[in-house]
């Protein structure tokens, strides 16, 4: 067995969620609940598909963003895992817990805008992720005045009130 990482390609801004799934039908489930969850949402949605073809399977709703979610799964390359990538504007926190309901859908790795690395087993039989890296090793540790910026951030963006 040896260990791999990959990273994700993708622009700065752009929001991904990073999960494992147990069926190919996984694809048209989540595309519906994304659809339903936030109408008029952009993504792209990449599944490694784990038998028979073992094609990266797609669908989405931007051609930039599907583009993005199957070189990602494929460079990913781990079996019955997929990758949503959000378009501008839309966060996992308005699609996220609709994408865990979906029965098929095993774990959610990560969800983040945040520089991101995979951790992979690479065995003979195939690849499997082990876990992600997200983001950086915290700096020090929050104080009042980053308490009260939290907090504040939190409000003006609309999450608290």
């Amino acid at each position: 067995m040896n260990l791999v990482t990959v990273k994700i390609d993708k622009p700065e801004s752009i929001n991904f969620i990073l999960g494992q799934t147990h069926f190919i039908k996984s694809v048209e489930d989540i595309h519906e609940v994304l659809v339903a969850a936030v109408p008029g949402i952009k993504f792209g949605l990449g599944f490694c598909e784990a038998s028979g073809p073992c094609l990266v399977r797609w669908s989405g709703t931007d051609a930039g963003l599907e583009e993005l979610a199957r070189r990602n799964a494929m460079a990913l390359g781990a079996g019955h895992s997929f990758i949503v990538f959000l378009g501008d504007g839309y966060f996992p926190i308005n699609v996220l817990n609709s994408i865990k309901m979906v029965p098929e859908v095993c774990r959610i790795f990560c969800a983040t805008a945040n520089p991101t690395e995979v951790v992979l087993a690479e065995t003979e039989q195939g690849r499997g992720i082990l876990g992600v890296v997200d983001g950086f090793q915290p700096k020090g540790i929050e104080n009042d005045e980053g308490i009260q910026w939290r907090r504040g951030l939190l409000r003006k963006i609309g999450y608290k009130f």
